[in-house]
């Protein structure tokens, strides 16, 4: 998933956890080039920017050194670093607002409001920023690298840092116009700790899929998971007594995902040439060549093939990336891999920030049962709100009476669920609540009903909601879990309608 989610640490802390990095050219202006690092994979509509994180995009000037089985690109030293900080919540006209600084490479620094559409510019318009809330850009539509499925992130959302900047003025190209860039979560500046050492950093992306796709590649048995290791790395300065160690698993992992179609593109020499290319990781892009949608890793696969690259390579916001690398790793660009979905759950913007509006549309599940019972006799077990018919259900506690009532639910797994009775109809056999807490989700109502049908009855259940900090696709599928489970159970209990 890109870099969504690369290791228990960022399992841990999805605040620090980097998902995309994008470098392509301004759509709005040809003339300057834009920077954009995601974070928080699923967040929610309430996520913020931690306050205790430096959020940072690092550029270096980049030599090729050289081609074919030899091809080699060498970071300069000189950084041009942008970084982030962002404050706590503060309150502002009757709302939370909060408030961030970028400092661009020099030191200059630049105030800006969170989710403010507009961004922030200098007086002299060589930066603009913008971060806040928005839609997942990225697309992934496979599964174990082979079975094509929907797009598993639709109606997902990060929080984008999105820079863009004057390209003569800032990396001034005609001293070399490539380029590559990182970008990296690292811990603010504090005192002493007794306990332990913070980490050197929590997390740095470069070319999309490095960790989850090659380092820790699901068909490779047997294997240690090194993403951790590996995020814990110097962007530009890996250890060196740790290079083989990684160069060795990206043989390993590009070798099997070659034959993951039964056949051989790739010799060995040409694999080995490809691991080492990946091993010194930074997204390429040439500031004086044109980048699209196809220009993704052009750069690296005309040097390894020996010749000379035409595009700025880079990555759009739009860019197929999943499906632009596994048709390279798997057959060699000799057909191309398309996965179940062919765009993600927005398409980028060409007007700045880019990055397309946060998903706040509600989501709707919906399901239901006939049974071979009346109407009041199914009622009387599933209409009572602190009812214990649901198979999944090891104990319920009501607080108060009548709509209002509040029901503390666990389940046989131990979580803990509250919700709130908001409205109930005895003669029309229909109730509805609202979540108050233990699901991960805002704006959640559900309504239950039971209608006569036939010689029996038909039970309706239906669920909108609005996923808080964890993926859509994970509550959609535990609310269809709770309603299958639910149905199956009262089935056994009344019987099918013939």
């Amino acid at each position: 998933m890109s870099d969504h989610i690369d290791g228990p640490r960022q399992i841990g802390d999805p605040a620090a956890d980097l998902t995309d990095l994008f470098a392509f050219t301004s759509p709005e202006n040809p003339a300057h080039t834009v920077l954009a690092a995601n974070v928080f994979p699923s967040a929610g509509v309430t996520a913020v920017f931690s306050n205790a994180v430096n959020h940072s995009i690092v550029i270096r000037r980049v030599a090729l050194a050289g081609t074919g089985k030899d091809a080699k690109f060498t970071p300069g030293d000189k950084e041009y670093r942008f970084s982030c900080r962002f404050g706590l919540l503060e309150p502002e006209g009757g709302k939370t607002v909060q408030r961030g600084t970028l400092t661009c490479p020099g030191g200059q620094t630049l105030r800006f409001v969170v989710n403010d559409e507009n961004g922030a510019s200098t007086p002299d318009g060589v930066f603009r920023v913008f971060a806040g809330l928005r839609s997942d850009p990225f697309l992934l539509a496979w599964v174990g690298g082979t079975t094509k499925v929907p797009n598993l992130l639709e109606h997902d959302n990060v929080l984008a840092i999105v820079i863009e900047f004057d390209t003569q003025r800032v990396l001034n190209p005609s001293e070399g116009s490539l380029f590559g860039a990182i970008a990296e979560t690292t811990p603010l500046a504090a005192g002493n700790n007794p306990v332990e050492r913070p980490p050197l950093r929590y997390d740095w992306v470069g070319r999309p899929e490095q960790t989850n796709m090659r380092l820790n590649n699901g068909g490779l048995e047997g294997v240690d998971d090194l993403r951790d290791l590996w995020n814990q790395q110097t962007p530009f300065a890996l250890a060196e007594g740790l290079k083989p160690l990684f160069r060795q698993r990206l043989v390993d992992s590009l070798t099997e995902w070659d034959l993951r179609d039964g056949k051989a593109d790739w010799t060995p020499a040409e694999i080995a040439a490809a691991a080492n290319v990946y091993l010194d990781d930074f997204l390429l892009f040439d500031a004086s060549k044109p980048m699209s949608d196809a220009s993704f890793f052009e750069i690296e696969k005309s040097t390894l093939r020996g010749k000379a690259y035409q595009t700025g390579g880079g990555r759009t916001v739009d860019a197929d990336v999943v499906d632009l690398m596994l048709t390279w790793m798997v057959n060699n660009d000799r057909e191309y891999l398309q996965g179940g979905s062919a765009n993600p759950t927005k398409p980028g913007t060409k007007t700045f920030p880019y990055e397309a509006s946060p998903n706040t549309e509600l989501q709707a599940v919906a399901d239901g049962v006939d049974l071979a019972a009346p109407p009041d006799q199914v009622w009387a077990v599933v209409g009572p709100f602190g009812g214990r018919w649901h198979p999944l259900i090891a104990n319920i506690e009501l607080t108060g009476e009548g709509v209002g009532q509040l029901r503390t639910i666990e389940t046989i797994d131990g979580k803990r669920i509250i919700e709130r009775l908001e409205a109930i109809d005895q003669s029309q056999r229909v109730y509805r609540y609202t979540n108050v807490s233990g699901f991960g989700v805002v704006d959640y109502t559900g309504t239950f009903d039971v209608k006569p049908k036939g010689s029996g009855s038909s039970v309706g259940w239906r669920v909108q909601f609005l996923a808080d900090n964890q993926p859509t696709l994970i509550v959609r599928t535990i609310v269809a879990t709770l309603m299958k489970t639910g149905f199956e159970g009262l089935e056994k209990r009344f019987g099918a309608l013939k």
